[in-house]
């Protein structure tokens, strides 16, 4: 071989080889830089604000992860660009939109339960630890991930329910407030003395520790039925929580019923009396 054409070949692979290596150290340095910005300065820096406003861990994880993605997104494109290859982010960019519209028309339920896990968390409707009641079901609250929130039954059953569910439904948030007021009706005969019976009740009521005297417990005739006249109790309990309110609704029951008892009011129940006649007849048969 001609010794200049070796010459400017080498040249040439040398030249090449160079460019290659330009591009590669200009991928890398853009690559790093971004990064190391982003995780030490950036990610931190929303952390703390997040926590100036309070937020709980919930969002906290939710904003590292975030962050943390959009991070790697953008360090990946100035490392490209910082190589000379502007081309590509339009290509990526042109692919990642057509990427993401198929994927949104493909997971429209589960980017729906993605987003009302995000107002959940950002409304907080209820958190961690709070009983919640939701289209006939009741629990209390394990914990709230961006796609599914998980509901430990008083069964003790776990139940995955789709955020997207608790977001568009009602719920009741029975520990919402620092006092919850129960009712319960109390059925008396109808020869019975009322005033005495609600003062029963309410004295019974008194004398419980958990039920508040502020606001203080009160007795209303909501009904007549076949049998009894219903007196509602209407009470209230500090600190509501699942566990306190069925045993103090439990003592208190029970400690009204003996108390009618030792007084003498009736609590008649519904009974049905059947009367009439049963008439045999005998086959043609029989008879011949």
């Amino acid at each position: 071989m001609d010794p200049v054409a070796l010459q400017t070949t080498i040249g040439g692979l040398t030249e090449t080889l160079s460019g290659y290596l330009t591009n590669v150290l200009g991928f890398v340095v853009g690559f790093v830089l971004t990064y190391l910005i982003g995780k030490l300065v950036l990610v931190p820096l929303v952390r703390r604000v997040l926590k100036r406003r309070g937020f709980d861990r919930t969002v906290l994880s939710l904003g590292d992860s975030v962050l943390g993605a959009l991070v790697v997104v953008l360090a990946i494109s100035i490392g490209f660009m910082a190589a000379g290859f502007p081309r590509f982010l339009t290509a990526a960019a042109t692919l990642g939109g057509a990427f993401a519209l198929a994927i949104g028309f493909a997971a429209q339920d589960l980017i729906g339960n993605f987003v009302a896990g995000v107002f959940i968390i950002k409304d907080k409707p209820f958190e961690v630890g709070d009983w919640i009641e939701w289209d006939g079901n009741a629990g209390r609250v394990e914990d709230i991930d961006l796609r599914v929130s998980r509901v430990r039954t008083f069964d003790n059953e776990r139940i995955t329910v789709p955020n997207g569910d608790l977001a568009n439904n009602a719920i009741t948030n029975p520990v919402a407030y620092d006092t919850l007021r129960q009712k319960f009706v109390f059925g008396i005969g109808y020869d019975d003395d009322i005033d005495h019976a609600t003062d029963c009740v309410i004295e019974e009521a008194e004398a419980i520790d958990e039920i508040l005297d502020d606001p203080a417990p009160s007795v209303r005739v909501t009904e007549l039925g076949d049998s009894a006249v219903g007196l509602q109790s209407r009470f209230w309990i500090d600190d509501p929580d699942r566990g306190d309110f069925v045993r103090v609704r439990s003592e208190y029951v029970q400690a009204v019923k003996e108390r009618f008892d030792e007084e003498g009011i009736d609590m008649p129940y519904v009974y049905r009396q059947l009367t009439g006649e049963v008439e045999v007849l005998e086959s043609v048969a029989d008879e011949a």
